[in-house]
């Protein structure tokens, strides 16, 4: 995997993509509730908001932003 910078600004706002490692999958669309709980799981521990996001079966694109630093 290449080195990535990373860059962190508290508050910030980030867009990322994640791929499935199969990318003949349809796991994500296939299963979007489950997909659906997890983030709102996650939110309850970590807020966020998702201003954007993008499901595809193989992969998805999001928007996120911080309401507080981390």
């Amino acid at each position: 995997m290449p080195e990535t910078i990373r860059n962190f600004v508290p508050c910030g706002c980030y867009f990322f993509t994640v791929t499935l490692a199969d990318r003949s999958s349809s796991l994500l669309t296939g299963h979007i509730d489950r997909l659906r709980d997890a983030v709102c799981y996650v939110k309850l521990c970590h807020p966020f908001t998702i201003d954007a996001w993008v499901v595809l079966p193989e992969h998805l694109h999001a928007m996120e932003s911080f309401r507080r630093a981390m």
